[in-house]
């Protein structure tokens, strides 16, 4: 499955030190597709793979003093326009 996972920024400079440091911190099973950042730095907003939303449950963990976090399973639009018909 995929989800859209928008991170609202607590600490910018924090989070790139840690990033730089130990990287993303996926759990396996979890894979990151791409991600853009808002231009201000406030937010970013990752599309993710996982088997299910609870599978990013530990990499909320790892990262949720320095970000709040909103999960949204998301189709590609061919397969939405797929299903559709």
């Amino acid at each position: 499955m995929l989800f859209m996972v928008i991170e609202r920024f607590k600490n910018t400079d924090e989070i790139g030190r840690r990033f730089r440091a130990l990287g993303r911190m996926l759990p396996a099973g979890v894979e990151y597709r791409d991600s853009w950042v808002q231009p201000d730095g406030a937010r970013c907003f990752q599309l993710m793979e996982a088997p299910n939303a609870a599978a990013l449950q530990p990499w909320m963990e790892r990262w949720q003093d320095l970000m709040e976090f909103k999960i949204a399973p998301v189709l590609g639009s061919t397969d939405f326009w797929t299903q559709r018909t």
